[in-house]
């Protein structure tokens, strides 16, 4: 699905969120952009084709082992027999692995064939015997209650919802898309049975599974959602990390056509926070879908609020976009994977669940892919936000209603101050770092300077000269010399 920035905001055509392949329901990302029916026809042509070149391959390798083998047998002598019987044997053994895996792999292995699941319902599952949670309880005998308004068809739906429950502890082994591929065609299968057999009308048909898939999914929460042999969890925190990162993003940047400044507005902003965050906090794959479609409904009517009249598609996903920045919630790709494998098809094709769930998928791949040109901005600036360098300036309103709260207006005031000091500080911080490199670079270039001139004209320190000596110093016997002449005064 290609998202496109424009500068009147975000905009995706309708007609990108419908299946590929022009079947008129809702496409999903993990599906390739397929709806769930027809991404598993496709992942089934994929599957056999891949098991029948398998196949061909195994039946071209026996052939020609079986060719070497004749060519060989008519010189080995009596030694033929022998070896004739082992290579039997191992053809046979090969013959029958080929066989194993192509059942494998083949689609009514994968889903299960009816007499394995009877036989693995018949052995007792300690996962369903043990006592079990208080929700558990509860939502189990409202499962029951709910199915004794059906009579025979309700005894049929729990035998074989309980026969699945026993199937699946022991698929556990299998890969999350192996156990999501069973539910589905558990799905699918019985509500073929209750159309076909039961001849229950479509209505009552959406309600029956909508039961089933609580009951079955409240129980087998805690082994598929999030399970250990995925990515999911790395992707959570990728995702998760990404959001903080774009903490800066505001509603200006989105073209987000809220108002927060009015307070019902503002109300509805925080209800849709709040629902798609508390969508982590359930089990049930409808539940959390709900979750997707109040948080929706929320965005549509603080949109309505703001412009005075119907909020429009083009609106709606950019205000998406901006709830999910502004609320992170926990586990995101986790509660979309789980959904994806675990949900009732018919809701994620159509109705608004599918639409809201829809429009989810495409404002996390948004968040995913955003860069400076999806905001109108520059690298530079773009990269500076990212890193946390700096933040975008808080644009204050033009003009503010006679009825706007003075504390609201001194906060605007007080913010834009606070924002023009962060860039006055970065400033002097950019200055004196320059400052800092320009001195260590001066100190080096006159430390080379000297170390140059000492090189190009080496000090030389001389000896101290040794003291003058007295003019008699020489003379030893100058002892016995006549004192000297005294001057003497006679009078005239």
């Amino acid at each position: 699905m290609s998202l496109k920035s424009e500068r009147r905001g975000i905009h995706v055509d309708q007609s990108e969120l419908l299946c590929k392949k022009g079947c008129g329901y809702y496409g999903n990302p993990a599906w390739q952009g397929f709806c769930s029916k027809c991404w598993r026809e496709e992942y089934h042509k994929a599957r056999q084709k891949q098991i029948q070149e398998d196949w061909e391959l195994a039946e071209r390798l026996q052939r020609e082992e079986e060719e070497a083998f004749a060519s060989s047998q008519s010189s080995q002598g009596a030694q033929s027999l022998t070896f004739s019987k082992f290579e039997e044997k191992k053809t046979n053994e090969k013959t029958r692995k080929v066989t194993t895996v192509k059942k494998f792999f083949s689609a009514s292995s994968r889903a299960g064939s009816k007499k394995a699941e009877i036989q693995e319902a018949k052995a007792p599952s300690p996962s369903i015997n043990r006592q079990t949670s208080i929700e558990t309880d509860r939502v189990t005998k409202e499962f029951i209650d709910f199915l004794k308004t059906f009579h025979k068809t309700g005894q049929e739906i729990y035998k074989q919802t309980k026969m699945f429950l026993e199937a699946m502890h022991y698929k556990r082994d299998l890969s999350i898309e192996e156990q999501s591929e069973c539910t589905q065609d558990f799905y699918q299968n019985v509500a073929e049975r209750m159309q076909t057999r039961g001849k229950v009308p479509p209505e009552k048909v959406e309600k029956i599974m909508d039961q089933i898939e609580k009951h079955i999914m409240t129980r087998l929460y805690k082994f598929v959602f999030c399970p250990e042999t995925t990515d999911d969890e790395k992707k959570d925190l990728a995702i998760q990390k990404r959001i903080r990162a774009l903490h800066w993003v505001t509603p200006q940047m989105l073209c987000v056509p809220v108002n927060e400044e009015i307070p019902e507005v503002s109300d509805m902003v925080v209800k849709a926070i709040t629902d798609i965050i508390e969508m982590d906090s359930k089990r049930v794959p409808r539940d959390k879908l709900a979750c997707i479609t109040r948080c929706s409904k929320h965005i549509f009517n603080a949109i309505k609020i703001t412009k005075n009249e119907p909020a429009s598609a083009d609106d709606f996903l950019p205000t998406l976009i901006y709830i999910v920045l502004k609320g992170n919630p926990p586990r995101l790709q986790s509660n979309i994977q789980y959904i994806t494998r675990f949900c009732n098809p018919s809701r994620l094709m159509t109705g608004e669940d599918g639409y809201y769930f829809t429009n989810l998928c495409c404002a996390v791949a948004f968040i995913e892919k955003l860069d400076a040109q999806s905001l109108n901005l520059s690298q530079e600036d773009f990269d500076r936000y990212m890193s946390g360098q700096t933040s975008p300036r808080k644009q204050e309103p033009e003009t503010w209603s006679p009825e706007a709260c003075l504390g609201v207006k001194q906060m605007y005031k007080n913010l834009d101050l606070l924002s023009q000091l962060n860039e006055r500080q970065e400033r002097i911080m950019n200055e004196a770092k320059k400052l800092e490199k320009d001195l260590i670079d001066w100190t080096d270039g006159i430390a080379k300077e000297v170390q140059d001139i000492v090189e190009k004209y080496p000090l030389e320190i001389k000896p101290p000269n040794q003291p003058l000596a007295a003019i008699d110093s020489e003379n030893v016997e100058n002892d016995k010399l006549p004192p000297p002449l005294q001057p003497q005064v006679y009078a005239g």
